[in-house]
């Protein structure tokens, strides 16, 4: 039953003044709605919880390998990945990837101080707002969580004069 439901159910229980006698199986009828809406509700208050709490340790395990991603990362780029450890990385990039960690960040976007961290800037007249100019760490979000913030260098548009 809905929050909907439970209203109907309270707006359905009648009132018995002094004196009058209650109809027994309308009082109960009306209490076991009652509680079949409280117990609906509380299931879906749990299954909400149970699926946040869940998000929540899958983004604290990811979180703690950020750094591992990003050594590997470095070392892909510096060319020492090579043989079984270029394995060991692919299958960590996949099983991080199937789960739901993105990496984000390419040079050239604008700069969303929501999901980058701006650690450089500069002035330029090549760019009409500001832009993040070069990616110095990669940000990476599960879901629609940002884990870590894009770390940039941003460059804002020269000033005209």
């Amino acid at each position: 039953m809905t929050e909907e439901s439970t209203e109907q159910v309270q707006e359905s229980v009648e009132v018995v003044e002094p004196g009058q006698e209650a109809d027994p199986v309308a009082t109960l009828t009306a209490d076991l709605q009652r509680l079949q809406a409280e117990y609906a509700n509380y299931r879906k208050r749990v299954e909400r919880d149970r699926a946040v709490a869940h998000e929540s340790a899958i983004g604290a395990v990811l979180t703690e390998l950020l750094a591992l991603l990003d050594d590997v990362d470095r070392a892909e780029q510096h060319g020492e990945l090579t043989g079984g450890f270029k394995a060991v990385a692919d299958q960590l990039n996949s099983i991080t990837s199937r789960i739901g960690l993105e990496k984000y960040g390419t040079a050239g976007e604008a700069f969303d101080p929501q999901i980058h961290e701006a650690l450089m800037h500069d002035e330029s007249a090549d760019v009409a707002v500001a832009t993040a100019t070069k990616i110095l760490q990669p940000g990476y979000k599960y879901r629609e969580r940002i884990l870590r913030p894009a770390r940039v260098a941003v460059t804002d548009p020269a000033a005209g004069e």
